[in-house]
């Protein structure tokens, strides 16, 4: 599975999440390495860094400033779904490194 140049955003993520349905992200892969850039809603700029597993699994670190002017900090498993469409479903678990250190899920889709 490759995410080189696909675009993702949220339809779905926990209370305590700060991305929205404006939320877009942009991934670029080379090789095994995964990067996104993204921003939306709530979330001025962010950024993000990863490793693709052979079966599409990310395993990531991500940052990013939000509208209260926060630099937010978490770790993320994805989980990929291919859906009837041929786009790719990214379901996710993830945890804050900053603020309350809370968990969450979400599920972003490929658009």
């Amino acid at each position: 599975m490759n995410y080189n140049n696909k675009y993702f955003k949220p339809v779905q993520t926990s209370k305590n999440g700060e991305t929205t349905d404006e939320t877009i992200f942009h991934y670029k892969q080379s090789g095994s390495t995964i990067t996104a850039n993204y921003q939306g809603g709530t979330i001025l700029k962010g950024h993000l860094i990863g490793i693709v597993d052979s079966e599409g699994h990310i395993s990531m670190r991500y940052h990013h400033v939000n509208t209260k002017g926060e630099l937010m900090t978490g770790i993320c498993e994805s989980t990929p779904e291919v859906l009837s469409n041929g786009k790719i479903r990214l379901h996710e678990e993830w945890k804050w490194t900053s603020g309350d250190c809370s968990y969450g899920k979400s599920i972003v889709e490929e658009i």
